[in-house]
């Protein structure tokens, strides 16, 4: 019980040493906003404080993910709460003479609401903000992530000290059984009923490993977690060994997370600093630590079977179930896996209780659900709501809509293994059942927005390459059945399909998903079943008409001259490096479909707008050489 004294301590020392500072100064500091100059930004800003003599009244802080990373480097200002969108290194100084110095905001860096053209002085008053709910996301953009006493006065550790020395582990396990909480990775699986398994199957060593391979296209949601808020990790996963009754805890994650990588391994020495890792953990004979291992990038060792094998430095492929981890898992010992966000749910259930968490959300859905918001949407960003509000609130409230006015035309989730759902699907609850009912699944929670200009079988063509790419090849379903798939989409998108070839992308999908080994092959042709329900008009446009709608298809393009607007200046012909344009000086010009490679140098090159793009295929009207 007296190291349960030493999280006091120091969380009574921040609040005295936040106390001496007027003003506090957050940047994000992220990898989003990072790849913009932020961490020069706070550079400058330092710079600047120290410049003026303001170092002992004004705090500059490196935090992790806002969220709203469209409006990045965002910079906040406390205690007014400002907020700043799109800041330069070269704005540093402004902020800090006139909105420090002077008192005055720095209005043209406030965020511009797009319908009122009002400046929003603080984001409680902003659309991306209003309907979220950030429970996993509490700590990001809030405090340093790189110290421990800012984390341990946003309550970290708090949780763990309340399991150990007063709810023991069956309780804390019914408390998270209560809660309704599931797991975030993709799968679902209640999270305390896994736990439960875990604990009963007795072993002489146990592990948990938190699952941090997130490997979506357009994904971002648990490394923005580890980055800006790592020891609300290492928290819950110590909670996990304490329940389970194991000692030793891993963390999976990719070596492409740098940064994620350097805050963790801090977040893990500052815990051993103050005990909150290592021997005898409040007192008690609990003892608990965390290691790295990390991952080659391979997609497929997110499935947690493949993980394990990974992290023992076998292949990474998946197996057959049962056993299950929770039996014989890394080395053999029974295994805990969960992923980041589910984990980060952890501490503030036992602290808010279960009956807070099972509050929100659906019925069977829980809780909250982190997503990264991208492709043509206004607000691309990282975003936490509860499960039942509607893709149409996130796409046109959260996400502001589509860009440059476009029309949606429909949202992938799930990453490449979940579906696109239309207009159709826009008021449907976010909820595990909803999203699979519909045709796609929830994933570990990509959400990216496609508009009108989007090739629909080009979409399904893109997801299957990437499975293809990513397969660990162990089962043939997987294997073999994704390649054909893959190569049945190009002939389409080439322009070579043929009316056969729609009935046996439909079979072959769900041979593959009925024989697949794993989730990674079941669930793969879910982009190509939901584009064929809800866009089979384009499926039929590729190959009865050899035309592509939203002008992808590049061979299905093709570039023709106006008999009426040319006027034979040969800058065309000129300008084709493949001599596929012919014509006479002052003559009109005739481009040979054969051998155009379809670079766009003639109509680059063309003065007079002679030169237009089509989209349907060469017929009887095209002049063919």
């Amino acid at each position: 019980m007296a190291s349960f004294l030493r999280i006091i301590i120091p969380l009574n020392l921040k609040r005295l040493y936040m106390s001496k500072y007027k003003m506090h100064i957050l940047v994000c500091a992220g990898t989003g906003c990072g790849s913009s100059d932020s961490n020069l930004v706070c550079e400058m800003l330092h710079d600047e404080v120290e410049r003026k003599g303001l170092s002992g009244d004004v705090q500059i802080i490196r935090t992790g993910c806002f969220g709203f990373c469209e409006k990045g480097p965002i910079v906040k200002v406390l205690p007014d709460n400002t907020f700043y969108t799109h800041v330069k290194p070269a704005d540093a100084k402004e902020i800090i003479d006139e909105h420090i110095i002077k008192g005055r905001k720095v209005y043209r860096l406030l965020y511009t609401d797009p319908e009122s053209g009002e400046h929003l002085p603080d984001s409680k008053h902003m659309g991306f903000y209003q309907k979220q709910i950030r429970v996993a996301l509490r700590n990001c953009g809030t405090i340093d992530p790189e110290n421990i006493d800012e984390a341990i006065a946003r309550d970290a550790y708090q949780a763990l000290g309340k399991v150990i020395t007063e709810l023991g582990p069956d309780e804390a396990i019914n408390v998270i059984k209560s809660s309704g909480l599931r797991g975030r990775g993709g799968a679902g699986f209640p999270t305390g009923l896994k736990w439960e398994i875990a604990r009963k199957n007795s072993a002489d060593q146990k592990y948990v490993v938190c699952n941090a391979d997130e490997g979506d296209p357009g994904a971002f949601m648990d490394r923005s977690i580890l980055e800006g808020d790592p020891h609300s990790i290492l928290e819950a996963m110590a909670i996990c060994g304490y329940c389970i009754g194991a000692t030793k805890g891993l963390v999976y994650i990719r070596a492409e997370y740098p940064l994620a990588v350097k805050r963790l391994k801090i977040a893990i020495a500052q815990a051993h600093e103050y005990g909150l890792l290592g021997n005898n953990i409040f007192g008690t004979d609990f003892s608990f630590d965390i290691s790295l291992k990390y991952g080659a990038g391979a997609f497929v060792c997110g499935e947690e079977t493949a993980l394990i094998h990974s992290m023992e430095g076998k292949r990474g492929e998946p197996a057959n179930k049962p056993p299950f981890p929770a039996q014989s898992g890394y080395l053999g010992k029974p295994t805990n896996v969960n992923n980041v966000e589910t984990f980060a749910n952890i501490p503030v259930i036992i602290l808010k209780s279960a009956e807070w968490f099972s509050s929100i959300g659906t019925e069977k859905s829980k809780g909250t659900k982190v997503f990264a918001l991208a492709g043509k949407i206004n607000n691309v960003g990282l975003i936490e709501v509860p499960m039942d509000i509607t893709l149409r609130e996130i796409i046109y409230e959260i996400g502001g809509g589509i860009k440059n006015g476009k029309k949606f035309k429909a949202v992938q989730t799930g990453g490449p293994s979940g579906g696109c759902l239309t207009e159709k699907h826009l008021d449907i609850p976010i909820d595990y059942e909803s999203l699979t009912a519909s045709g796609s699944m929830m994933g570990s929670g990509g959400m990216i927005v496609l508009d009108e200009d989007d090739c629909m079988v080009s979409v399904a063509k893109f997801y299957l390459e990437f499975i293809v790419d990513e397969s660990c090849g162990k089962c043939a379903p997987c294997r073999i059945g994704n390649k054909r798939l893959h190569e049945t989409l190009k002939r389409i998108t080439d322009g070579k399909g043929t009316p056969e070839d729609l009935d046996k992308l439909k079979n072959l999908c769900y041979v593959i998903k009925d024989t697949s080994l794993c989730g990674l092959g079941q669930t793969s042709p879910n982009p190509v079943l939901s584009t064929m329900e809800n866009f089979m008009e384009e499926y039929n446009e590729h190959v009865f008409d050899k035309k592509c709608r939203a002008g992808k298809c590049s061979s299905l393009l093709y570039y023709i001259i106006s008999e009426e607007e040319c006027i034979g200046c040969l800058a065309c012909k000129r300008a084709c490096p493949t001599h596929a344009i012919s014509g006479e000086k002052k003559e009109v010009h005739v481009i040979n479909q054969e051998i155009c490679i379809k670079c766009g140098a003639c109509m680059e090159k063309c003065k007079f707008d002679a030169i237009s793009l089509r989209s349907d295929y060469p017929r009887v009207s095209v002049k063919m050489v």
